[in-house]
This record gives structure tokens, C-alpha cells and sequence, in this order.
């Protein structure tokens, strides 16, 4: 099964500017979220910029992973967006 049908992307910022306009201490929060029971597979607490650039990588992955590759695959990863290695 495709990771994008087995887990959900949630994302909640502090304010509503878009990343290239927020304040620099404003911290953005992104939990992978298991659709069969609700729990927290992974999460992040990242500046904005760094957040949208891992949000990015998650839903490519999302879309393109198995369910059980994609937990493996950024299971521990706390690397920079970018940086982040299969």
C-alpha cells in the first residue's frame, strides 16, 4: 500500500504568513499521522522555510513509497531538508 493511503500530513504554523514572509522565531509543526489509529508516526518542529522545504519531501515521498519504506526511510531522520538520504 501507497505510504500517502496509509498516513496523513498534518501541518500547523504559528501564524498564517507564508514561509518566505514569517518571523524568523516562528516555529512550524509537522506530524505524520497513522490514518488506521491516529497516532503520531513522526514529527517535526522546524523554522518555516525548513518546514516547507521538508513538507515538500514528505508528500513526494508520500506519493511514491510504500508505507513501510517511508517509515523506514525517515524514521530518527532529524537531518535538514535536503540533506535527507534513502
Amino acid at each position: 500500500m501507497k505510504a500517502n493511503r496509509a498516513y496523513d500530513l498534518i501541518v500547523s504554523r504559528d501564524s498564517r504568513e507564508p514561509a518566505f514572509l514569517a518571523n524568523a522565531d516562528r516555529l512550524d509543526r509537522i506530524e505524520v499521522v497513522s490514518i488506521d489509529d491516529g497516532e503520531v508516526a513522526l514529527f517535526w518542529e522546524l523554522a518555516p522555510k525548513d518546514a516547507a522545504k521538508l513538507l515538500r519531501a514528505l508528500r513526494t515521498d508520500l506519493a511514491q513509497l510504500e508505507a513501510g519504506e517511508f517509515i523506514t526511510a525517515w524514521e530518527g531522520s532529524d537531518s535538514p531538508p535536503g540533506q535527507h538520504s534513502r
